[in-house]
């Protein structure tokens, strides 16, 4: 079970060693065994040879690269190596529409309820409390009346004021953007993984966009970064630092509940997709329920 996530600022050089990643770093090697890791975050002047590339794929390592922000801009996945890689994307493309809503609806809704649930933990008012959850009353298959982004917009301002956007330049914001993009490169490992086309989503379907899927999945997760980083980051620091960076990351290694077991947050992820799967061939199955609770209660 992989489950080591490596932070790499300013390395000399990242190389192999045997089944080991050595990275040098001023002087000091560190040696990371493959088989233990997830994901290799690496900012600032890091130099990676294509033989460490090509071990992160087979090893289904993913990649994300940062730019001189410290934000994540891009990420490199392995390519078909899931045994039935064919058959499961002509599965894919055969999800039948009627399947992937009542779907859709499961998953946008558990977004909804961890929405609510983080808004009642910082005590927003009781009107807006009321107001999304009936909001959520109203979703339908598919979400075609946009619940999902009405629900967004009282959850937004009643957490970071009436003027708040998410195109502000602020710590928040920064914040949630790298906290998202690493739910989102650790829920693509766990898609292609599996062997599905991470661009071919049930709900989002941008044709520039590479992750709808991804994008898809990853939507129960994001109030639960947001209140990992209202807890870690928005009241010890400033900006967003290497030290908050850290913090963000280690989110994926936190413990979180899946039904009566405790599990990772990254293994939580894998379980939640494996649901998805059946559940997207039978809607009659549900897919896991992830909750803010399942989170909030074990971490205390």
């Amino acid at each position: 079970m992989t489950w080591r996530i490596v932070h790499v600022k300013d390395s000399e050089n990242m190389r192999l060693k045997l089944d080991n990643l050595e990275i040098l770093k001023r002087g000091q090697r560190f040696l990371v065994p493959l088989s233990d890791i997830s994901m290799v975050v690496i900012e600032g002047k890091t130099t990676v040879t294509t033989s460490v590339l090509s071990q992160f794929t087979k090893y289904n390592i993913v990649l994300v690269i940062c730019d001189n922000h410290y934000l994540p801009t891009g990420m490199m996945l392995n390519y078909g190596n899931y045994h039935h890689c064919a058959k499961r994307v002509m599965e894919q493309v055969a999800w039948s529409d009627e399947n992937k809503q009542q779907v859709w609806q499961q998953i946008v809704g558990q977004k909804i309820k961890n929405q609510i649930a983080f808004a009642e933990l910082k005590q927003t008012s009781v009107d807006r409390i009321a107001v999304m959850e009936e909001l959520l009353g109203q979703l339908t298959p598919g979400d075609v009346t946009n619940r999902e982004g009405h629900v967004a917009k009282v959850y937004f301002n009643s957490l970071y004021g009436m003027d708040f956007t998410r195109d502000d330049d602020s710590l928040v914001n920064s914040a949630m953007n790298y906290g998202y993009a690493i739910v989102r490169a650790a829920m693509a490992r766990i898609v292609v993984g599996q062997g599905l086309m991470s661009m071919i989503g049930i709900f989002h379907h941008n044709e520039f966009n590479s992750f709808n899927l991804v994008d898809d999945l990853m939507e129960p997760f994001r109030p639960v970064m947001d209140y990992w980083i209202d807890k870690q980051v928005m009241s010890e620091y400033e900006y967003l630092t290497y030290e908050a960076r850290l913090q963000i990351i280690d989110f994926m290694n936190q413990p979180m509940r899946y039904g009566s077991i405790k599990s990772s947050v990254d293994q939580v992820m894998q379980k939640y997709v494996g649901s998805f799967m059946k559940a997207i061939k039978n809607p009659d199955l549900p897919v896991h329920e992830v909750l803010l609770r399942d989170f909030v209660e074990v971490e205390r």
